[in-house]
């Protein structure tokens, strides 16, 4: 029998890559969650993380645990939920960025409704940067986004490099302003790339803006010019730009959940989806549509 806790600790790692962020997720101490690691590697009698002082990668025995930790959990949160008697309900205001659209996140938000039948889920899906400021002013209970540069770290969903993409037959001229594809503001990416290309001293034009991630990907699909994404989750039908256009590296980005400044009603209901969403946060990257 697998010990519940130790399959939380287990899929926090396996979606962060990291010991250190899968502690502060769980607020545990980074020694507990090695702890809860090697219980459940000497439970299975495998080894699921291949781990070193810079990288931690799971194995092939950890990318088939995935699926059984998930379903173990979710059914004891169930079974748990059922037996204590505890209905959430009420309205639960929950945003999530435009990346997620192309993602299974309508999964995971099907299997709340269905164990919160009771509970009213609103969906607001907008850019990162206008998801936090609603955050701000009360209109949202729950966000998932970029995280801001030097904003509320949040609860990490997973760690991800932004990159540049457009399409396959796309050639960038050295001579002419890169075209660049992307969001209005406030969008983190917009934001990151322009600030990357200007550090290089790259002249830029704007060849699409659209606040329809559909929009945007439209115009990366007939080639009208390159955008910063993340790497998990580039769309079909379009490719990674090559090393040889010279592009800056645009860094990291963290994806994470963020609760409203101040309790609300929605307190109970807006934890639950976010316990839903991290247990099953490896589906959306790994299972996009």
């Amino acid at each position: 029998m697998y010990d519940p806790s130790q399959l939380r600790t287990f899929l926090a790692v396996a979606q962060t890559l990291s010991f250190t962020q899968a502690a502060r997720r769980l607020g545990l101490r980074q020694s507990t969650v090695s702890q809860h690691v090697r219980r459940l590697e000497a439970a299975t009698g495998r080894q699921l993380f291949l781990r070193d002082t810079h990288a931690v990668e799971l194995t092939e025995d950890g990318e088939a645990m995935l699926g059984f930790a998930r379903r173990i959990v979710e059914v004891h949160e169930q079974a748990t939920a059922f037996f204590t008697g505890t209905r959430l309900r009420g309205r639960l205001r929950f945003g999530a960025s435009e990346d997620f659209v192309l993602t299974r996140l309508t999964d995971i938000l099907e299997a709340f409704r269905h164990d919160h039948p009771e509970v009213d889920l609103e969906l607001t899906v907008e850019l990162s940067g206008t998801l936090h400021e609603q955050l701000a002013a009360g209109k949202l209970d729950l966000v998932l986004a970029k995280r801001r540069p030097n904003g509320p770290r949040g609860q990490p969903v997973w760690h991800d490099r932004l990159v540049w993409i457009g399409a396959e037959r796309l050639r960038l001229d050295p001579d002419r302003p890169v075209p660049l594809i992307a969001y209005p503001p406030p969008g983190i990416t917009r934001a990151r790339a322009l600030e990357a290309l200007d550090r290089q001293s790259r002249p830029w034009r704007i060849a699409c803006t659209s606040a329809s991630l559909n929009g945007l990907l439209a115009a990366a699909r007939a080639g009208l010019g390159v955008m910063a994404h993340a790497r998990g989750l580039i769309p079909p039908g379009l490719t990674l730009v090559p090393e040889r256009a010279g592009l800056p590296d645009l860094g990291e980005v963290d994806f994470v959940l963020l609760h409203g400044p101040r309790p609300t009603p929605a307190k109970g209901a807006a934890d639950a989806l976010a316990a839903a969403i991290l247990a099953g946060g490896d589906r959306l990257h790994r299972g996009r549509s």
